[in-house]
């Protein structure tokens, strides 16, 4: 796995070999950059499910400011420590080991802002309108925040899901979909 574009473009990042984790395939995470950005002056990524940690660092090659990744299996904490200490980005970033709900009501507690929110949880956990209901409780999205969901394309998440909306959807191969939200204009304050 590498990254794809930005300041640490071609730039090998090791993935997590078991089965608890899924890397987002190259072509994926391409595409789904060159829809939210694709390059960022600023700003701050949460990547929940982080694995190794290939969506927040590509984020950080593409000008993300500061990402927190998360992740509760201790050799994807080991993997993202490890690569970020190779690309020297560890200034710019925080990992902590924990469950994501846990993770997101921390969070919240330090009222952090983000600007983008990766969710690629377990597939078959069906955690998705759980995590965005937690999100919404929690201070730390604001009215221009992306949130994009990686799941099975067998499942086809809500259009609503608390105060997001969900505002686009893309199909890759057979397997993998991604589904972007925001929150609803009706809430914009």
């Amino acid at each position: 796995m590498r990254v794809i574009s930005g300041e640490y473009k071609g730039r090998s990042i090791e993935t997590v070999s078991n089965k608890l984790t899924r890397p987002t395939s190259d072509k994926v995470k391409e595409s789904l950059f060159n829809i939210i950005g694709p390059f960022f002056s600023g700003g701050h990524a949460l990547d929940l499910f982080a694995g190794s940690g290939s969506l927040g660092i590509e984020a950080l090659s593409r000008g993300i400011s500061q990402v927190v990744f998360v992740d509760q299996q201790m050799q994807a904490i080991q993997m993202i420590k490890k690569n970020l200490t190779n690309l020297k980005l560890v200034d710019r970033a925080e990992v902590y080991q924990n469950d994501a709900l846990r993770a997101l009501k921390a969070l919240g507690k330090r009222e952090l802002k983000f600007d983008i929110i990766f969710l690629d949880p377990p597939y078959k956990k069906g955690l998705y309108g759980r995590l965005l209901e937690e999100i919404n409780k929690q201070p730390i999205t604001h009215l221009d925040t992306t949130i994009i969901c990686e799941h099975d394309s067998s499942l086809t998440l809500p259009e609503t899901i608390a105060t997001f909306q969900q505002v686009r959807t893309e199909k890759y191969g057979s397997t993998t979909m991604i589904s972007f939200y925001k929150r609803k204009d009706d809430d914009n304050e």
